[in-house]
Parts: structure tokens; sequence; C-alpha cells
């Protein structure tokens, strides 16, 4: 009976007006503004919600209830999509209820607010790295989740992402050639190019842009070759027609075959000719 006149209030209060609120705002009965709160938390008005909740939770700290309600504050802000301040709710519930009754959702939404806030890939990626780390650690507490199967695609995405800033740093690389402007120590944009490559594959070696980082490398290769000196060429030739075979071997297939086939006979035929100057 008493929970029942308890909802009845709640449903008066939810059509009242902001001078009903703000009186509701000012009251000393938590229980009533718990209700209120969780009340307006269901019914999507997250803004009269977190208001409740950010009083709440100091007042309720330690109990079932204020547990649940510095969850509900984190959720409001997410729904919300302030997810900076999301965060930042959801990792104070997961450090204060460790073992709480919502700390696998905490988690998830943690690392989904920092998910959202990944930036361009050609912007600053310290916040991709932030949401990897949550999401990955999501992973680590809880490998059995029902929500794994979304973590990992997130985590997917996010490693994708990084890989595009690397893809296209290399990209820049080899658009400058050989420009010697912005190498005063030496090396080449070449070498560069293929440095920044290899180091994206190895550290993300399931990539959906392996092909094509594959494939740049081939092409750096090839240039450098073209372009050594003649002690050297013959060596860079053959690093290049050995990239050409691993290019093939893994990407028989691939959408570059046409132009990996012409750096293949290109690089054969200039192998051939210096195995021919030897000879004489």
């Amino acid at each position: 009976m008493k929970k029942a006149l308890t909802i009845a209030l709640i449903s008066v209060l939810l059509l009242s007006s902001c001078h009903s609120y703000n009186k509701l705002l000012k009251s000393s009965d938590y229980g009533y503004k718990y209700e209120a709160a969780k009340e307006y938390y269901f019914a999507g008005q997250y803004t009269w919600s977190y208001q409740l909740l950010e009083e709440l939770i100091m007042v309720m700290k330690g109990s079932d209830r204020g547990e649940e309600s510095l969850f509900m504050l984190g959720m409001c802000f997410y729904n919300l999509r302030d997810y900076e301040t999301a965060s930042m709710y959801l990792d104070r519930y997961t450090k204060t209820y460790s073992k709480g009754e919502y700390t696998e959702q905490a988690r998830y939404y943690s690392g989904r607010a920092s998910y959202m806030q990944s930036p361009d890939p050609r912007l600053d990626q310290s916040p991709t790295y932030a949401a990897l780390d949550k999401l990955q650690e999501f992973l680590e507490y809880h490998p059995y989740s029902d929500l794994r199967e979304d973590v990992n695609d997130m985590i997917y995405d996010l490693q994708n992402r990084l890989v595009q800033k690397e893809f296209e740093s290399a990209q820049l690389y080899y658009n400058l050639g050989s420009y010697v402007g912005n190498c005063p120590n030496g090396g080449s944009n070449y070498e560069a190019c293929i440095i920044t490559a290899e180091n994206a594959l190895k550290t993300f070696p399931y990539t959906r842009l392996r092909e094509d980082l594959y494939m740049m490398i081939l092409r750096c290769r090839y240039e450098l070759a073209q372009r050594s000196v003649e002690e050297k060429s013959e060596e860079r030739f053959l690093q290049a027609i050995d990239e050409y075979y691993g290019f093939k071997n893994e990407f028989p297939e691939s959408k570059y075959m046409k132009e990996a086939d012409q750096i293949f006979k290109r690089c054969s035929s200039k192998v051939k000719v210096n195995e021919d100057k030897a000879l004489n």
C-alpha cells in the first residue's frame, strides 16, 4: 500500500510544474527525492533526474540506494551525451562499488563513453588509447560477459582508427617521395614510409588496412631500388621481389595484384640486367 501511494505521488510529480520541482529540490525528504529521481530517470527526464541524484549520492553513500543513485547519475550523463562526465561518474562507481550490482554495466558504459570521445584519426589520439585501456580492462574483469562481442567490436574499431593515423603518416612520406627537404639528417621518405607501415602492422596485425600497408611497403621497396646507387640497387631490387612474394602469398586475390605484378616484372628485369653485367 505504501509503495502504491509513493508511485501515485511520483506520477503526480512528473506532471507537475517547474515550481513543484524546485520545491522538490529544496526538500529534506531524501527517500522521496530518491523515488522521484528514479521516476524521472526511467521516464527519460535525465536532466531533472541528475540534479536530484547529485545530492543523493552524497547523502546515501554506502547504502544500496547510494549505489544505485551513483550508477543512475552516470547513466543520466551518458544518455545526455555528456560522455566525459558520464565516464567520470561510472569510473567512480566501479572504484566505490567494485563488486556492486551494476559494476559490469558501469565498466561497459564507461568504456563506451570513452569510445564515443575518440577523435578523428588526424587529431591527437590520447582519448583513443584511454578508451582502449578501459575496454580491454572490461574484458579482463568480465571475460564471459554477454557484452564482450560488442566490446571487441569497439576495440577493433579504435585500433583501426590508430592504424588509419599511421597509414596517413606513411602515405605522406610516400607522397613526399624523393624530396629531401624534410630529411636533414639523411635517410629518405621511402624508408620512413616503410618503417611507419611496418610498425603499424607489428602493433595491429589484424587491421583492415593490412593489405594497403603491405602494398605501400612494396611500392617503397621498388622506389628505393630504382633510386639506389649501383652498388645497392641489386640488393634492393631483390628486397622488393621478396616483398612481392610475401604480398602475393597473403593476398593472392588483391585489388592491387596487377600493380604488384608490374613491380615484380620491373624488378626482375633490373636484377637480370645486373647479373648480366656481373658475368661480363
